[in-house]
């Protein structure tokens, strides 16, 4: 469940002060207005100023600041760094993303750091991740070090790779064609055989 203060976006609309949430859905806080996340076993406080995209027991934070609550190892993931609970019990931790810097602070229980290599390399070792433990009462920042953004929701980029699709160009092109050709190529000769002067 999504609990919305006023001024609260869920994909791009405003949000009720109650509503369902599914994967994919978009979440954006005002600058003076926050937001909260029930899952099971998981409470996220979505700060002021936040976009975050809910993913089940993943969150993808954009900008801003989350503040989970989780016996379910609930995960926040900023471009190629993911924040992931070393255990599987309650554990309460935040993760801030501004100007490129990942914040992570563990306040109950340690949070482990896990850093992926960059994708698009086609070295071997460019699949590799490092992880480095945050350990509870303390805080560690790394950089952002790649840029991969949150998606939209899926049914948002199915209705825009179609518009992009050439079957929907071609689509768009004939019946452009057979309007102007209505409008242009009839004859002055009425098609009815009801006129007299028609052969």
């Amino acid at each position: 469940m999504l609990h919305a203060a006023v001024g609260v976006q869920l994909n791009g609309n405003a949000a009720p002060a109650s509503s369902a949430i599914f994967p994919d859905d978009l979440v954006q806080t005002p600058k003076n207005a926050a937001a909260k996340i029930d899952a099971a076993g998981s409470t996220a406080v979505i700060a002021p100023e936040t976009l975050v995209q809910f993913e089940g027991n993943q969150l993808y934070l954009e900008h801003g600041t989350v503040q989970v609550t989780t016996s379910t190892q609930m995960t926040v993931r900023v471009g190629c760094i993911t924040a992931i609970p070393a255990v599987a019990g309650w554990t309460q931790y935040d993760v801030t993303d501004v100007d490129g810097k990942v914040t992570v602070a563990a306040h109950k229980s340690d949070v482990n750091i896990e850093t992926r290599k960059s994708e698009a390399s086609p070295k071997p070792q460019a699949a590799r991740s490092e992880k480095v433990t945050v350990r509870e009462g303390e805080q560690a920042t790394r950089s952002e070090k790649c840029g991969a953004a949150i998606r939209p929701p899926d049914y948002v980029t199915g209705k825009a790779a179609f518009l992009n699709t050439w079957e929907a160009v071609t689509a768009g092109l004939i019946v452009t064609g057979v309007i102007t050709c209505l409008g242009l190529c009839h004859s002055d000769n009425p098609m009815s055989p009801s006129d007299p002067s028609y052969r």
